[in-house]
């Protein structure tokens, strides 16, 4: 499903240039990319969500060579093939929680079903919330809304940007078995980015982003 060669990064007039592990993941595995502040995981998840273009190396997803692919080509096929769960929730908040299902399913290309929607709100607990305007809900409930969001045009790869940094314990495993169970609904991969070193006791594959020098 994803596999990553030699990615290299430089930041434009920075004299630095950022050099990642490669990645191997199938459908329905899950990996977790552990690395403390200033490690660079964040530009490597952008890296793989095509959000950035390496300055080496390359991003293959689905057999498709995604880092060589121009912009919109490369931003259709994220929309097709992933799912985001950033580390702040970004919702349209003129819409309703349902709405915005609605339209991270018309960005992937797919045609609307509600049921479909509704399915993956109830799995997360959230059926009644289907009309409630976005910003009405709690920090918890757009969690978990963002985690709707990220899977309900059936990904092929979820990726997850310090989705429990600012939690407790138990909220923690909370998020990991709700971003796990709904990865394995759809049979996607699972790739956590973290500085959250709990997580590397609660996942069986980790990689270790080593500091800048």
């Amino acid at each position: 499903m994803l596999k990553t060669d030699g990615l290299r990064y430089r930041y434009e007039g920075g004299d630095t240039e950022l050099a990642f592990p490669d990645l191997r993941m199938e459908k329905g595995e899950e990996l977790l990319l552990l690395g403390a502040s200033g490690t660079g995981k964040t530009t490597m998840l952008h890296l793989v969500a095509g959000m950035r273009t390496p300055t080496a190396g390359t991003v293959n997803l689905a057999g498709v060579a995604f880092s060589a692919l121009p912009t919109a080509e490369r931003d259709q096929t994220r929309g097709r093939h992933m799912g985001i769960v950033f580390q702040t929730a970004h919702f349209v908040r003129s819409l309703t929680v349902g709405e915005n299902l609605a339209l991270a399913r018309s960005l992937a290309g797919c045609s609307p079903d509600e049921a479909a929607a509704k399915t993956v709100l109830e799995e997360l607990g959230l059926a009644h919330k289907w009309n409630a305007r976005v910003d009405a809900l709690s920090v918890g409930e757009q969690q978990r809304v963002s985690i709707a969001r990220a899977v309900v045009h059936g990904p092929g790869l979820i990726l997850a940007d310090e989705p429990t940094s600012a939690l407790d314990d138990a909220n923690t495993d909370a998020v990991l078995t709700l971003l796990r169970g709904q990865a394995e609904r759809t049979g996607a991969a699972l790739l956590i980015v973290t500085h959250d070193q709990r997580l590397k006791d609660r996942m069986s594959r980790h990689v270790a982003l080593n500091p800048i020098a």
